[in-house]
């Protein structure tokens, strides 16, 4: 008996396996991206609307901003390490894929809004790189954008102006038309993220 409940169980598990796999198999021949993913989930309620403010003081949203292929990132000029490596190479993926042909605008939303006024993204940006969208905005603005992202931020409370912040660290890639369509995690080289970005855009553009 206990041999046959075992046979009736891996018949179980083996039909629910192919089905799985019938299903995952089926649903990437519908995404026109399936090529490009590196095996993370993509795509899904990531991105959304958003209110902020450039380095010139004026506000924009989302739609003036996201106008074509963009790696989005939540960080804060102040930020010690993580933040100038992340950017560093996210701008030189920009430069491959410039070289490439492929026009890409690297975007940069502050987490620390108290400190990154206008003016200092303004500052940080022509350092940083001349195609940089640096933003701001209010606190309530910021944390509406994080939101919309799935970005997690937190103050460390020192009582000086010299404060760190907690920031999750992914860049997402934003398509015209596709909203969100993958992320990158800080192991990503900028070699590995041009090459990704780059099938991202072609296949978007294959499909249209």
């Amino acid at each position: 008996m206990t041999k046959l409940y075992a046979g009736v169980a891996a018949a179980a598990v083996a039909a629910f396996l192919g089905a799985s796999a019938w299903y995952v198999l089926a649903n990437r021949g519908d995404d026109a991206f399936a090529e490009c993913r590196q095996g993370q989930v993509a795509g899904g309620d990531i991105g959304g609307p958003f209110t902020l403010v450039d380095t010139s003081g004026k506000t924009v949203t989302d739609k003036d901003v996201l106008t074509k292929p963009a790696l989005v990132y939540f960080g804060y000029t102040f930020c010690p390490d993580v933040c100038p490596l992340d950017m560093a190479r996210n701008v030189e993926a920009v430069d491959k894929l410039d070289a490439m042909g492929l026009d890409v605008t690297p975007v940069f939303i502050t987490i620390d809004p108290d400190r990154d006024t206008s003016e200092a993204l303004g500052d940080y940006a022509a350092n940083m790189h001349p195609k940089l969208v640096a933003l701001t905005g209010s606190a309530d603005q910021i944390k509406t954008a994080s939101q919309a992202y799935k970005t997690f931020y937190k103050k460390r409370e020192t009582g000086d102006e010299y404060y760190l912040m907690d920031h999750s660290t992914f860049t997402y890639l934003m398509l015209p038309g596709e909203g969100f369509v993958d992320f990158f995690r800080r192991e990503i080289t900028s070699d590995q993220m041009a090459e990704s970005v780059a099938c991202f855009v072609k296949a978007g553009k294959a499909a249209q």
